[in-house]
């Protein structure tokens, strides 16, 4: 369900997955070889903290898991229940939150990407989301964590823009960092979404904040919660057989987490 008046991008979710369908093949590849790779035990339960519009979601019960996922917005939970039930497809979405949560069973493997996480703006939120996964999570099970670690030398100002296309809707998305406060680790992150869909122009503008991290503050909260033991680290490439140094020098980084 789509709030064709809200400005915010987030209640706009079949644009919304529009503009990152081009991920959806590369990721969700990615999880099925990693689960193969890391997980020591059978891999069918999967949880998607902060689902979104459910690409991931919708592809993953498509190929026979049986998935559960939540996100903070209604508009996005009511729009991947419509599209389960119109593709006549199994999966647990409810509204929840990912700072604490807690599952009536657990889970083979969880998946967050797309610097999901970094909308937690604060270390006790980072945290708390990090030990509901392990709580939520069978010894064994992996947890694939992906989001832009912020190197010292990074450039403050940026700015980036691609355009996707589904059958008649076209969505163009330019990326920009509005603030960018290294001292207070955090950014904020204008999305502007222009869509021409079926002809119609619409103009979705919204701003989002979002915690920075380098190499050293991301391996400190780790090691808070030593129930998650660092497998290996990958880059946006999502290639399970190119894994890549956790230095100083990495930016896109996908974590390879698994239970204790």
């Amino acid at each position: 369900m789509t709030n064709s008046d809200s400005n915010d991008c987030y209640d706009h979710p079949r644009y919304w997955d529009i503009a990152f369908q081009d991920e959806t093949e590369d990721e969700v590849e990615f999880f099925e070889a990693a689960f193969k790779k890391y997980a020591t035990i059978p891999v069918r339960k999967l949880l998607e903290p902060g689902c979104g519009g459910g690409r991931l979601v919708i592809e993953m019960a498509t190929r026979g898991y049986q998935v559960t996922g939540f996100d903070l917005s209604q508009s996005m939970v009511d729009y991947v229940n419509q599209r389960l039930e119109q593709q006549k497809l199994n999966a647990e979405i409810f509204v929840g939150d990912m700072t604490k949560f807690e599952l009536p069973s657990s889970v083979d493997a969880v998946f967050n990407t797309m610097n999901t996480f970094r909308h937690l703006v604060t270390e006790e939120a980072a945290l708390s989301h990090l030990h509901s996964v392990a709580q939520c999570l069978k010894p064994g099970g992996i947890f694939i964590l992906g989001f832009h670690i912020i190197p010292l030398d990074a450039d403050e100002e940026d700015e980036e823009s691609w355009t996707e296309e589904d059958g008649d809707t076209e969505v163009k998305l330019t990326l920009t960092v509005a603030d960018f406060d290294r001292e207070k680790r955090l950014e904020t992150l204008r999305f502007d979404l222009e869509v021409n869909d079926n002809g119609k122009e619409t103009k979705i503008s919204t701003e989002y904040p979002y915690r920075l991290y380098t190499h050293d503050q991301f391996r400190s909260l780790l090691n808070s919660v030593p129930e998650l033991e660092l497998c290996e680290v990958f880059d946006f490439w999502y290639e399970i057989d190119h894994p890549v140094p956790f230095d100083h020098e990495i930016s896109d980084a996908v974590f390879v987490l698994r239970k204790r």
